[in-house]
C-alpha cells in the first residue's frame, strides 16, 4: 500500500468513526429534555435521503478509499443511519404525543411549540469544557482511524491484488446523478434546520451533532483527495467533494447560531440577576 493509499484509508476510517457517533449526542439530548423539538423533522428526513443516494452512488462507483471501508460504509453504516434516523423521528413524535396528553384540549404540539415551555432550563456546559470534550473527540477519532487502518492493512493488500483498478476516465452517469443528488439533498436538509433555529434559538439542539458532521465531511473529502489529485479522478468525485465542502459551510452556520444564542441567553441571565 502506497503512502497516499494509507493516508486515504486512515482519513476514511476517521470519517467513519465520526459518522458512527454523529447522531448519539442528539438522541441523548432529546432524551434528557424529553423533547425532540430542537430538530427539524424535514432536516432528518432529507438527510436520510441524501445518505441513501450517497451510499448507492459510492457502491456503484467504487469511489471510497478501500474495499473494506466500502463494505463497512455501505452495509453497516447504511443500516445504522436508517436506525438512528428512525430513532430521532420516533423521539420527536413520541414526545409530542406525550406532551399533547398533558395539554388542554385547545392546544396542539407542533414545530412551533416552545421547546422548554414550563420547564426549568438546564444549566449550559461552559465553553471551556466543550472545547476540551471536542479536542478529546478529535484525538480519539484520529487514533481510531489509525488503529482501524492498521488492523485492516493486511486485508487491503489482498484486496488490492484481487480487485482491478476502476477506470477513472469513464464517468458513470448513474453514479454522477446519485452523487449530485446526495449533494443537493445534504445542502437542502440544513436549510429547514437553520430556519427553525431562529424560532427555537437552538434550544434542544446538540452542537456535537454538527461538530461530528463537520469533521466527518472534512475527513471524507480529504480521504478522496489523498488518494489521487488527478483531474479525471477529481471530476468523477466532484459531487462528493462539493457535497462535503458546502455542507461543512452550512454546518458552521448552525454552530454559529448555537453559540450566538447561547451568548444571548447568558447575557439575559446576567441582566436578570443584576436587576
Amino acid at each position: 500500500m502506497s503512502t497516499a493509499q494509507a493516508l486515504s484509508s486512515i482519513l476514511g476510517w476517521s470519517s467513519i468513526a465520526c459518522w458512527i457517533v454523529v447522531y448519539s449526542p442528539q438522541i441523548y439530548e432529546n432524551y434528557s429534555l424529553q423533547s425532540g423539538e430542537g430538530l427539524s423533522v424535514l432536516f432528518v428526513v432529507v438527510w436520510l435521503l441524501g445518505d441513501l443516494c450517497n451510499f448507492v452512488g459510492a457502491a456503484l462507483g467504487g469511489l471510497l478509499p478501500t474495499v473494506i471501508i466500502l463494505a463497512i460504509y455501505v452495509h453497516i453504516n447504511m443500516k445504522k443511519y436508517s436506525l438512528c434516523d428512525i430513532i430521532l423521528l420516533a423521539q420527536v413524535y413520541y414526545y409530542r404525543w406525550k406532551k399533547l396528553r398533558t395539554l388542554p384540549d385547545e392546544q396542539d404540539v407542533s414545530d412551533q411549540t416552545p421547546l422548554l415551555s414550563g420547564q426549568v432550563r438546564p444549566q449550559e456546559t461552559p465553553v471551556r469544557v466543550l472545547a476540551l470534550r471536542y479536542t478529546a473527540a478529535v484525538v480519539f477519532i484520529f487514533v481510531t482511524g489509525v488503529v482501524a487502518w492498521w488492523i485492516s492493512g493486511a486485508n487491503d493488500v489482498e484486496e488490492d491484488q484481487e480487485r482491478p483498478e476502476l477506470p477513472t476516465t469513464t464517468i458513470k452517469w448513474t453514479v454522477q446523478i446519485l452523487g449530485w443528488s446526495s449533494a443537493v439533498l445534504y445542502l437542502g436538509a440544513r436549510v429547514p434546520q437553520i430556519v427553525k433555529n431562529f424560532t427555537t434559538r437552538c434550544e434542544g439542539l446538540s452542537p456535537a451533532l454538527f461538530f461530528f458532521a463537520i469533521f466527518g465531511n472534512t475527513t471524507y473529502a480529504w480521504s478522496i483527495c489523498a488518494k489521487s489529485m488527478e483531474k479525471d479522478y477529481l471530476v468523477t468525485n466532484a459531487s462528493w467533494l462539493a457535497g462535503s465542502a458546502l455542507t461543512v459551510f452550512l454546518d458552521v452556520i448552525v454552530l454559529a447560531q448555537f453559540f450566538y444564542y447561547r451568548s444571548v441567553r447568558k447575557t439575559h441571565v446576567v441582566a436578570e440577576n443584576s436587576s
